[in-house]
C-alpha cells in the first residue's frame, strides 16, 4: 500500500480542507484546526502523560530529547493506543499531506510541556536551510492539551519564513528575541495546527503558574531517516493495533523479533 493509497483509506480526499485553508497553509506556513479531539479524549491524554511522566522519571523523554525547564515525552505510538490518532485523524493529515505533496511517514511523537518560567527557544526551522524554495521535508501537528495563549508558552512562528530560503541566524544576531512579524499561536485545548516546518518557529516563556502541555506529531518524507527509528522501537502489541493504513503513515513493516 503506498502513502497515497493508506491516505484514502483513512479518510483524506482533495476536498478535506476548503480551498482556503491550503491557501493559508500555503502563505502563512500553519494552518489551526479547531475541535479535532474532543473534551474526553483531551482529559485521557493529559492523564496518560501524567501517568508516563511519574513512570518514566528522569528518564522521560531519553529516547529523542530531553530539556531543561520542559517535561518531555518520546515514542509516544508504542505508549498508548489513545496516541495512534496522530496516525488517522483524516483533517490533520489532510494538511500534513498538502505540505509534503501526499509522500510522509511519522517521524516522531513527542510532547512538550513548557513549565512555569521556563520554555523559551530561539527561533529555527526543524530542517534548516531549505536549498530549493516549496520542496518542504518536514511537517508538524501541534496537538493542545491546554489552551495556548500569550502568558503561557505558547509556540511562535514567523509566517511566510517557509517560503524563502533563509534561517533566522541570517537576520537575528539572537534568534531568542522577538521577532517584529512573529505571531504567537493561540488556540483552545482539542485543537491542533499544523505547522510546515520550514517555517521559522519556537516556543515562548509560560509566564503562569499552570501547565502547558502539547503533543508534537512531527511528520516527514519517506526517503528521509525519522526523529526516532519508528522501525526499530517498533513493539509487536503496537503492530497488532494499527490498521494497514495506520502502518504506512508510521512507516514500519512487521516487526521481526519481540521487545
Amino acid at each position: 500500500m503506498t502513502s497515497q493509497e493508506a491516505l484514502y483509506e483513512l479518510g483524506v480526499r482533495d476536498d478535506t480542507l476548503t480551498p482556503q485553508q491550503k491557501e493559508q497553509l500555503d502563505r502563512d506556513g500553519y494552518l489551526p484546526l479547531p475541535g479535532i479531539l474532543s473534551p474526553a479524549q483531551v482529559e485521557a491524554l493529559r492523564a496518560r502523560q501524567a501517568e508516563l511522566l511519574a513512570e518514566e522519571g528522569d528518564r522521560a523523554g531519553i529516547e529523542v530529547h530531553q530539556e531543561r525547564g520542559t517535561d518531555r515525552l518520546s515514542d509516544l505510538i508504542n505508549k498508548d493506543p489513545l496516541y495512534h490518532i496522530v496516525l488517522t485523524q483524516p483533517t490533520v493529515l489532510a494538511a500534513i499531506a498538502h505540505v509534503l505533496k501526499g509522500d510522509l511517514k511519522l517521524s516522531s511523537l513527542n510532547s512538550r510541556d513548557a513549565l512555569p518560567g521556563q520554555g523559551l527557544q530561539g527561533l529555527h526551522a526543524d530542517w534548516g536551510r531549505l536549498e530549493t524554495p516549496g520542496d518542504y521535508q518536514v511537517c508538524n501537528s501541534l496537538w493542545l492539551l491546554d489552551d495556548f495563549t500569550p502568558d503561557n508558552g505558547a509556540t511562535r512562528v514567523v509566517p511566510g519564513t517557509h517560503n524563502g530560503t533563509k534561517v533566522p541566524t541570517d537576520e537575528m544576531t539572537d534568534p531568542t528575541a522577538p521577532h517584529p512579524n512573529e505571531k504567537v499561536l493561540s488556540g483552545k485545548a482539542g485543537d491542533v495546527v499544523v505547522v510546515n516546518s520550514h517555517t521559522w518557529h519556537g516556543g515562548t516563556t509560560n509566564r503562569t503558574q499552570g501547565p502547558r502541555r502539547v503533543m508534537h506529531g512531527y511528520f516527514c518524507r519517506r526517503h528521509q531517516p525519522p526523529q526516532l527509528d519508528q522501525q526499530r522501537f517498533l513493539r509487536p502489541t503496537t503492530w497488532d493495533q494499527l490498521s494497514p493504513a495506520a502502518r504506512v503513515i508510521l512507516g514500519v513493516t512487521q516487526p521481526t523479533v519481540s521487545n
